[in-house]
């Protein structure tokens, strides 16, 4: 098939070595040298200049090169519109989640989504907030989901859910069994806090300018599952996601404390760039998302 000549063609040039474009094609590297040999037979023009350290393109070769990534690039868009047509999604998804959706809410969603399209490749990064946002900004991710508001001009951000975020602490804690708490009863407490730049610990500084908290003293871990076990051990309370905590709030591993006339609520977003393509793949996954939220 022309398309695979082309693809070898293309992928010498591009690597400058025979043998890395072999080892990329999966293919052995006489094999390589044989599609050249007969391209170049079939043209009636010598297309590559070979030496011991690497290939270069001889004047026919600059001429076929672009027309050749013309060629590959039309028939990935051909096969794409065929495929859209069939009904068939293929191709690569690059998905980036912050820590409370990457661990509670996307595996629910990749399940059903890679059930139903077991033809898109994969690939899923869970990381704080600032780190997923700098990934669709570098187009190193094609969505992320985050926690919390978001303005940046050069993305767009829709939200998708409400989360609401809870005050945790372990069943000997003093302020356990209470219904509601005052306010001024979360003075000089110990704190579990998340790192700087994730969307939990936003909200958390957020809380301690509202109520003008001081704070006691503070242990900081990069995990909502850090922050748990630091509860559960007793070594202070925290500000967590509802989503993180359900299961140890069923079987009393952790007790709810409710603020009294305050209450802490914030988005869970999509981010996408806007100078980046939506692809098949991804506007199904937004969709599935979406559903998620509904």
């Amino acid at each position: 098939m022309i398309v695979d000549v082309m693809k070898v063609f293309v992928t010498v040039i591009e690597q400058k070595n025979f043998t890395r474009a072999a080892e990329l094609l999966h293919i052995s590297q006489p094999n390589v040298s044989l599609h050249i040999k007969n391209l170049e037979n079939e043209l009636g023009a010598k297309l590559i200049h070979r030496s011991p350290k690497q290939v270069s393109l001889t004047e026919a070769g600059v001429i076929l090169y672009k027309h050749a990534k013309q060629i590959l690039l039309h028939y990935e868009e051909a096969k794409y519109e065929i495929h859209d047509l069939q009904h068939i999604v293929t191709g690569k998804l690059r998905v980036g989640a912050s820590f409370t959706i990457g661990e509670y809410i996307l595996p629910k969603v990749l399940a059903k989504y890679a059930t139903q399209y077991p033809l898109v490749d994969i690939q899923t990064i869970i990381s704080n907030t600032d780190d997923v946002i700098h990934g669709v900004r570098m187009n190193e991710l094609d969505i992320g989901l985050i926690e919390g508001k978001a303005d940046f001009q050069d993305l767009i951000i829709e939200p998708f859910m409400e989360d609401d975020m809870i005050i945790v602490a372990p069943k000997e804690h003093p302020l356990s069994q209470r219904s509601l708490i005052e306010k001024e009863l979360f003075q000089n407490q110990v704190w579990i806090l998340r790192e700087q730049g994730s969307g939990t610990r936003t909200y958390m500084d957020r809380l301690i300018d509202d109520l003008n908290l001081t704070i006691k003293r503070s242990f900081i871990f990069s995990s909502n599952q850090g922050v748990k076990e630091a509860v559960k051990a007793g070594l202070g309370i925290a500000l967590l996601s509802r989503w993180a905590v359900n299961s140890e709030l069923e079987t009393n591993l952790l007790y709810a404390l409710y603020i009294k006339n305050h209450k802490v609520k914030r988005p869970f977003s999509i981010v996408k760039n806007k100078n980046a393509e939506i692809s098949k793949a991804l506007q199904i996954f937004q969709s599935k998302i979406e559903e998620f939220a509904l």
